[in-house]
């Protein structure tokens, strides 16, 4: 039997510039797919009152360490550099499978609070075989569309970080491709992590290239960000090594070479910038107009819980500030107008939604309020304070809203969230994450 939702007058923001926007419209949902967006449906359905609600495509995330939800906020003030200390050499070695499943819980349940419906699971915490195990326990536990990037382990900085000679374990990603992803067409899908050149020796990174293009994933990497992946060049060496592809998502980039920027662009591969880190642990500029001026579509992540918060609307915020700051700074020292290509508010909605679903491969089911894609859907509350009056809808949502507005989620057509509150067992959540922070904290003490 058919399970219809109906989504009814709300202000809709499509995202899909053939369905429009519409001050007040339906969605409807029928088994899990958007089938109809208009002024007015009559459909016999579970009705979910939009009034007064701003309705979006959920927010895609491209990049996060999920992993890292039980140390929230350890490194307020830390680098890049601090972070490969305090971090992947002092806590990663740590983690148990129990950790990780708390963390991967906690963080999923995280994310879909605050409309973000599409995570890419960048999980470099694989120690043994069973931390991958738990961490797509708990993602498919959540509901959440996720893409979980199989990454390498971490009980090392000396052996993983510094031109490594460890490949990251294809019988494993073998099996666990086998084991949970045998088929492309469910809310998890997979990837592989990779650390890349400057990091790891080139039989390492082309033995991982390698694997990831045997089992048809797509690869997510970091480059050009700091003090040293920066001066690494890593996408001119994938370049010489003959391994860049359109399958491969770089993320940060903000150190690349007009020839980098060019590589990628015409490889077809895709940019994933993280913002909120990026100005504040010393990554680099964020290059979203860098990315825009080469003809990518660039997406954007949260990336590190250990240092800044775990919602879209602060990567939106501090793209749009960093990137007008950039322009407007080099405007005032040469004394000429801003150009018109100035990011607005409008586009970096597009970015946090469609460009999403488009840098993590799903663009196909998500990223915008399309007849036949899937309905992951979000429903603000326009009427908070915060938010209200309401004058233009994306920058009411771009530049107002927060957390505590995001009242109505849906993946896959599933509400997660309804009336402000996750549908889920938080309770549990938080004692899971928590006993996992305790024992996190008393094995560092004891390690000391």
């Amino acid at each position: 039997m058919t399970h219809r939702i109906l989504l009814r007058a709300g202000h809709v923001l499509s995202m899909d510039p053939a369905v429009g926007d519409l001050p007040k419209g339906d969605v409807l949902i029928e088994d899990g797919k958007i089938a109809a967006v208009d002024r007015e449906i009559d459909a016999d359905a579970e009705v979910l009152d939009m009034a007064g609600r701003i309705v979006i495509p959920g927010f895609v995330d491209t990049h996060r360490h999920t992993w890292e939800a039980s140390i929230r906020n350890v490194a307020p003030d830390a680098t890049l550099d601090d972070y490969f200390v305090d971090i992947l050499d002092t806590f990663a070695p740590l983690y148990t499978p129990e950790d990780v499943y708390a963390a991967n819980l906690a963080g999923a349940l995280e994310c879909l609070n605050a409309g973000i419906t599409t995570l890419v699971d960048w999980s470099h915490i694989n120690n043994t075989p069973e931390h991958p195990d738990a961490a797509i326990r708990a993602l498919t536990e959540t509901g959440i569309r996720a893409q979980y990037a199989y990454g390498s382990a971490n009980t090392s900085l000396a052996d993983y970080w510094f031109e490594s000679k460890i490949a990251i374990p294809g019988d494993d990603v073998r099996r666990v491709r086998t084991e949970y992803f045998a088929s492309d067409d469910g809310l998890l899908t997979l990837a592989l992590a990779t650390r890349g050149p400057g990091f790891c020796v080139n039989d390492v990174v082309t033995s991982e290239w390698a694997l990831a293009r045997e089992l048809d994933i797509p690869i997510t990497v970091h480059v050009a960000m700091g003090r040293l992946a920066g001066r690494f060049g890593m996408v001119k060496q994938l370049h010489d090594l003959g391994l860049l592809g359109p399958d491969t998502t770089y993320v940060h980039c903000c150190y690349f070479s007009e020839e980098e920027w060019r590589l990628v662009a015409d490889s077809g591969g895709t940019v994933s910038i993280a913002p909120q880190v990026e100005t504040q642990m010393g990554h680099g500029w964020p290059p979203v107009m860098k990315a825009i001026e080469h003809g990518l579509r660039p997406s954007l992540s949260i990336d590190v819980v250990t240092t800044v918060p775990g919602d879209m609307f602060t990567q939106i915020r501090a793209a749009f500030g960093a990137e007008r700051a950039r322009v407007n700074a080099a405007s005032w020292q040469a004394d000429v107008p801003v150009p018109d290509t100035m990011l607005t508010a409008r586009q970096m909605l597009d970015i946090a939604t469609c460009n999403g679903a488009h840098v993590a491969g799903l663009e196909d089911r998500t990223g915008s309020l399309t007849p036949g894609k899937r309905a992951d859907v979000v429903a603000i509350d326009a009427t908070a304070l915060n938010v209200t009056p309401v004058h233009d809808a994306a920058a009411a949502v771009a530049l107002s809203a927060d957390v505590s507005n995001v009242e109505t989620v849906l993946v896959d057509g599933v509400v997660r969230k309804r009336d402000g509150r996750l549908t889920a067992d938080v309770a549990r959540a938080r004692r899971l994450v928590e006993e996992s922070r305790d024992r996190l904290l008393a094995a560092k003490e004891a390690r000391a």
